[in-house]
């Protein structure tokens, strides 16, 4: 079951990029579900919580995808498919989706295996949020939705709903456009809930690409980019700039790799770490890394893969007639179709046709390295990735959940 990416505030089904005919023709049953996103899909408010039975609100956007999920186990059968063997997967907030279901204890039972594309979602809440550290409280959320409310000139429920959808501003960065811990959906903060063993433990194949920073980081200025790093980190900053270091005049891989370790790689190493110590089913970690070398002349010189360019990978849609497809990459899509689909099938991406791919574990931490030789490799950027653990460590100390209040 594939859940698409867009921020929870857009995306669809229907992108051409996602026709999966050519995953389906590998022994598989492809089922791609429409969720609600945006504020229809969650937001927050105190009335709405009050109408609840579960006296909680906003999170619709995710029982739409159990609700996809349970459709499933009812109808798929019909279909040709296992409702025995159901894999969710998704990438961007798809992926942060699939690691919410992981958690969330409405969704156990209705799927046996997971893959994440640059997802997960292991940051505590917050009130003022930032990519790696996205949640918020249902009371912080409700407060959202009243402030939503105020904009809209309305003062109830009754008369938001009297509001044509047309006419309803949608959208990140108002609030109401994220899930939540509801205490319901999502019953605590992620990383918790795995701390304490409580997860849908089933095989995860978790991973993200090589410069997903290039494509959240909003400034090339070095100053500037020091400064967001000492608002978001406080005391932190200093130690991280150390570990992700800021050219003098650009903003390179080096200090793109904080921006995506802070999204996507803590999370992914995170989730992988956890599952691996506290539960019992096997974890598979990927890097995609698959990009020209680009010269040193060159504006994109020190580039690697960005956010989603491993999308038409997985669904096998690269253009061969593109000039700028490779014969590498067609092979790469090749492979990891087979390895996705392998997943899917046995819990376990191996097969006859693709390199071994062995089980991630702290004690053994290796990661398939997705480019024009798949390998393996260690975990990438592990000395930072620990740099950044400290800090996601301190913000769940008292002290640390002072500083952001």
């Amino acid at each position: 079951m594939w859940i698409h990416g867009g921020g929870f505030s857009f995306g669809s089904p229907a992108d051409p990029v996602t026709e999966g005919a050519k995953l389906a023709a590998k022994g598989v049953v492809l089922v791609s579900i429409a969720y609600r996103v945006g504020q229809l899909g969650f937001l927050a408010h105190p009335e709405l919580s009050a109408e609840s039975p579960e006296h909680v609100s906003g999170n619709y956007g995710l029982l739409d995808m159990i609700a996809g999920l349970e459709w499933i186990q009812k109808n798929i059968a019909a279909f040709g498919g296992d409702p025995g063997k159901v894999i969710i997967f998704g990438e961007s907030a798809g992926g942060i989706a699939v690691s919410m279901l992981c958690a969330s204890p409405l969704a156990k039972g209705l799927f046996h295996g997971a893959i994440s594309q640059s997802g997960g979602s292991f940051g505590p809440p917050r009130p003022v949020t930032y990519p790696g550290e996205n949640m918020k409280t249902l009371e912080q959320a409700e407060a959202d939705g009243e402030a939503y409310m105020k904009r809209l000139g309305v003062s109830s429920i009754t008369e938001m709903r009297n509001i044509q959808a047309e006419n309803l501003p949608l959208g990140m960065g108002m609030g109401g456009a994220w899930p939540i811990i509801d205490g319901y959906v999502i019953p605590d903060d992620q990383y918790v809930l795995y701390d304490e063993g409580k997860f849908n433990d089933v095989p995860i194949l978790v991973g993200y690409n090589s410069d997903e920073g290039a494509s959240f980081t909003r400034t090339s200025d070095p100053k500037a980019f020091m400064n967001d790093v000492n608002q978001r980190y406080g005391e932190f900053a200093d130690e991280l700039l150390a570990a992700y270091p800021v050219g003098e005049e650009n903003v390179p891989r080096t200090a793109r790799d904080l921006v995506r370790d802070a999204a996507f790689g803590w999370h992914t190493w995170s989730w992988a770490r956890l599952q691996s110590s506290k539960g019992t089913s096997k974890v598979f970690y990927y890097y995609f890394d698959q990009h020209p070398d680009y010269p040193e002349d060159s504006p994109r010189y020190g580039y690697g893969s960005p956010h989603g360019q491993d999308v038409p990978y997985v669904f096998m849609n690269l253009d061969p007639n593109n000039p700028n497809t490779t014969q590498s990459d067609l092979e790469l899509s090749e492979a990891i179709g087979t390895y996705w689909t392998n997943f899917a099938k046995y819990g376990d991406p191996n097969g006859e046709t693709v390199p071994e791919w062995p089980a991630f574990s702290e004690s053994n931490p290796e990661v398939m390295y997705l480019g024009p030789t798949p390998h393996v490799g260690p975990v990438p950027g592990a000395e930072s990735l620990e740099v950044l653990d400290g800090y996601f460590r301190w913000r769940r100390t008292e002290e640390g959940r002072a500083w952001v209040q």
